[in-house]
């Protein structure tokens, strides 16, 4: 293949794989009987590789100030989320916490193979993954229909 027909190639792939994730987020699968413990591991796929994240999950803040790692913090109240879609750069082996501050309990999907929810409580709960391979994971609130977060492991 020519390296111009290359070029071409990666982002169609990567739009076509992104659509194919986002496409199982539609789907009308009661989460209640598919969810995944949260101890079993996940990962994402995209063209080049996938992403498997390691959880650890806790119920309260964090109080350690020096945090390694990144921390992406997530607030949902009144039935609104914040960030919506931002796109955010991870190293491989980095840990990655997720810190929801809500309203209400609800959960959040990382669209991962396999696909993984962790849920929160109303207030400040906190869940560590850790990515061992490259690839794009997509944090979303489906009760919200939102994506939050999109995860490039790199």
């Amino acid at each position: 293949m020519s390296p111009a027909l290359g070029r071409l190639l990666r982002p169609t792939a990567l739009t076509v794989s992104t659509l194919v994730l986002l496409a199982g987020c539609g789907s009308s699968q009661d989460p209640a009987s598919s969810s995944p413990p949260a101890s079993e591991s996940a990962s994402a796929s995209e063209s080049s590789g996938s992403s498997s994240p390691s959880p650890s999950s806790g119920s309260s803040a964090s109080s350690d100030p020096e945090e390694a790692g990144t921390v992406v913090a997530i607030t949902i109240a009144d039935g609104t989320a914040s960030p919506q879609g931002k796109a955010m750069q991870v190293a491989i082996g980095e840990p990655v916490t997720l810190r929801v501050e809500s309203d209400a309990p609800g959960e959040l999907h990382i669209h991962s193979t396999p696909e993984q929810e962790l849920s929160f409580e109303a207030g400040t709960t906190e869940d560590e993954l850790t990515f061992d391979r490259p690839g794009v994971v997509d944090v979303e609130s489906h009760d919200l229909g939102q994506l939050l977060v999109r995860l490039e492991v790199r």
